[in-house]
C-alpha cells in the first residue's frame, strides 16, 4: 500500500457517551478489526490510582490530566502517521481540541456518540457489568446522572449509535463512518 492510501485512513475515531452504553463495546471491535490501539480513559486511571496521583486534585486539574494524558497517547499515534481509537466521554470542547490536533496531522477526527435510548435497559447493563479494570471502580448509576448533567450532548457533526440495537449492527454504522467499510463501495 503506498503513503497516499495509507495516509488517507489516519483518523482519530472517538466513542463518547455515558457509562453503561457501549462505547468501550464498540472501541473494542473497532480496534481488533482495524489493528488500531484504543486508548480507554478509565484504564489510565486504573493505572495511576494505585500510584496516588489522582488523590487531592481538584475537578479541573484532575479532568485536565484525564483529557491530557489521553492527547498525548494520541498524538503519538499521530506522530507515527497511524490512527488512534479513544474511549471516554468528551464534550464539544474536547472534541474541537482534538480536531485541531487531528487536523494538524492530515487526519481525520470521527466522533461516534453511544446512546441507550430505554433508560430500564441503560440502568441494568450498567449494575450488571463487570469491567475489571486494575485499580479502577465500577460506576454506578448515581454516576451516569452526575455525567449527563456535567457532559450535554455533542452538538457538533457525530455519527450516534443507541445500545438497544444488536453491537454488530453499531458497529456497520460506525465502519461506514469512519470509511472503514470492509464492503466494496
Amino acid at each position: 500500500m503506498d503513503d497516499d492510501v495509507l495516509r488517507r485512513w489516519q483518523q482519530v475515531i472517538v466513542f463518547t457517551g455515558l457509562p453503561g452504553t457501549g462505547k468501550s463495546t464498540l472501541a473494542e471491535a473497532l480496534a481488533v478489526e482495524a489493528a488500531t490501539p484504543v486508548f480507554a480513559g478509565d484504564w489510565l486511571l486504573g493505572a495511576l490510582k494505585p500510584h496516588g496521583v489522582l488523590g487531592g486534585l481538584s475537578r479541573p486539574a484532575f479532568l485536565a490530566m484525564y483529557y491530557d494524558l489521553l492527547e498525548t497517547l494520541v498524538r503519538r499515534q499521530l506522530m507515527l502517521e497511524q490512527s488512534a481509537i479513544v474511549d471516554c466521554l468528551v464534550d464539544d470542547t474536547v472534541a474541537d481540541r482534538w480536531e485541531k490536533l487531528a487536523t494538524e496531522y492530515d487526519a481525520r477526527l470521527r466522533l461516534i456518540e453511544c446512546v441507550c435510548t430505554d433508560e430500564g435497559e441503560h440502568r441494568l447493563r450498567l449494575e450488571g457489568r463487570r469491567r475489571g479494570i486494575p485499580g479502577w471502580h465500577e460506576v454506578g448509576w448515581d454516576h451516569v446522572e452526575r455525567m449527563r448533567v456535567e457532559y450535554p450532548r455533542l452538538t457538533r457533526e457525530h455519527l450516534t449509535v443507541d445500545a438497544m440495537n444488536p453491537v454488530q449492527r453499531n458497529l456497520r454504522l460506525v465502519r461506514e463512518y469512519s470509511g472503514l467499510s470492509q464492503e466494496p463501495g
